[in-house]
């Protein structure tokens, strides 16, 4: 985080940049708006905070040029006790807050947190209303789906096979009809089956057809997914649930593209890309031959891994605006953000349903929703609780710790902080005073 400090009081701007040295902020100073105009012109940051009076161009004429000229960021306006009127009028003008000088320095860090998170809500959905499954409305400028990406644009040309692997809920699906997107068979036939979801006694003729008299109620002929899929692109979802005996039929597919209908005896030649996903890791399978090794190397051509939605987190933010303007759509509704609290709740939420659970989430939010933001209720999840906490010394003062910062955190409230440490009001209120924290 970088932050613009504008105020000519240099021993008060001293004392905040210290401050904000401690916290770990960048920051960079300007005694008069002017000066503030020209950083502000020349180098990006997350927020600015500044007096109302000031020599040359004050607070509320730097405001007002943000406003109508500058970058688009977030203001906190600082004033002295008389200055309420005007501070007021800053809000007017576009200020996302106020503090009123002298302040304690985790009433501004708490408010400077609060803006600079609304900025970044606020972006969210507007980036979400281009966004859509596809290639131009990539969802994801995580590494790894930067790097998937950029492996797409490398075998979409090709006619190669390609496995997916990952957990369910990942967006498989998504990234196999990227590759078919970005083919030359695009215009072409896209078609996925959930092998899984099949009968086993039923699977055969969905994915080769039949001819009239094949079977007993084999009225007609049936075309099969290989031959409607003809110059296409066909996702054969998880591939480890396969059967034996339909896995050497398939490994003559890919081997010989040709398919035989059942029933029929004549070979019928087939051009259809082969996209494979699978949830269930193939080699074991294979170590356990419930999977054929040689139709494993057949379809391990290019081999994309999926990530969880754990490993990008990074991409929730983006992914929640998506489903919001989605799901607005489809319901009616006008959503416009969502709480950070509650964008914080689910970046620090599990998933063990991935992307179809978050997903899932936000269609409930929506509809929940009595306002245009989605809250922490309206999602059903708890407060997330800091993680990744190192605390040192004795147990004794790892838990007089623990206590002071999750007072601190719930500003003092006690049941609430109880809850997070997961005891009782009462036995809270015992440590406290055991260890004086009164």
């Amino acid at each position: 985080m970088k932050l613009l400090i504008v105020d000519d009081d240099i021993k008060f701007r001293d004392q905040l940049v210290s401050l904000c040295e401690f916290e770990h902020i960048d920051t960079q100073v300007a005694d008069n708006g002017l000066s503030a105009q020209r950083y502000l012109e020349q180098e990006t940051f997350e927020a600015v905070v500044m007096d109302l009076n000031m020599p040359g161009m004050n607070g509320l004429e730097l405001l007002r040029w943000i406003q109508e000229d500058g970058p688009a960021l977030p203001v906190l306006m600082m004033s002295g006790y008389g200055e309420i009127n005007d501070a007021v009028d800053a809000m007017k003008l576009g200020a996302q807050d106020y503090i009123v000088k002298p302040f304690e320095p985790e009433v501004l860090f708490a408010r400077l947190r609060r803006i600079i998170d609304n900025q970044r809500l606020s972006r969210i959905v507007e980036r979400g209303r281009s966004l859509q499954y596809g290639w131009e409305g990539w969802i994801g400028n995580s590494p790894q789906m930067m790097a998937i990406k950029a492996l797409i644009e490398k075998i979409a040309p090709t006619p190669s096979t390609v496995l997916l692997t990952g957990k369910s809920g990942t967006g498989k699906e998504v990234i196999a009809r990227a590759i078919h997107q970005h083919s030359p068979r695009a215009d072409k036939p896209f078609l996925a089956i959930n092998i899984g979801g099949v009968p086993e006694n039923l699977l055969e003729s969905e994915l080769f057809g039949y001819e009239k008299g094949a079977f007993t109620g084999a009225a007609g002929r049936k075309i099969g997914l290989f031959e409607i899929a003809s110059s296409g692109t066909l996702l054969l979802d998880e591939i480890g649930d396969m059967p034996l005996h339909l896995q050497g039929k398939l490994l003559r597919v890919l081997q010989e593209r040709k398919i035989q209908r059942l029933g029929g005896t004549r070979d019928l030649p087939i051009d259809v890309r082969i996209i494979a996903a699978t949830n269930k890791n193939l080699e074991e399978l294979v170590r356990q031959e419930r999977f054929r090794e040689d139709m494993f190397y057949r379809l391990n051509v290019i081999r994309i891994a999926v990530p969880t939605l754990n490993e990008r987190q990074e991409d929730i933010p983006l992914l929640v605006g998506h489903f919001i303007q989605c799901f607005n759509a489809l319901i009616g509704k006008n959503v416009r953000g969502i709480a950070p609290d509650a964008l914080r709740a689910l970046e620090a939420y599990d998933f063990p349903g991935n992307v179809r659970e978050l997903e899932n989430l936000i269609e409930r939010a929506v509809i929940l929703a009595d306002t245009e933001t989605i809250t922490l209720k309206n999602l059903g999840l708890t407060p997330p609780i800091a993680r990744n906490i190192l605390y040192h010394g004795t147990l004794q003062e790892i838990e007089r710790q623990a206590i002071a910062e999750a007072l601190l955190r719930w500003e003092g409230n006690r049941t609430h902080a109880a809850n997070e440490l997961g005891i009782t009001r009462k036995t809270l209120i015992s440590k406290i005073k055991l260890y004086r924290l009164e």
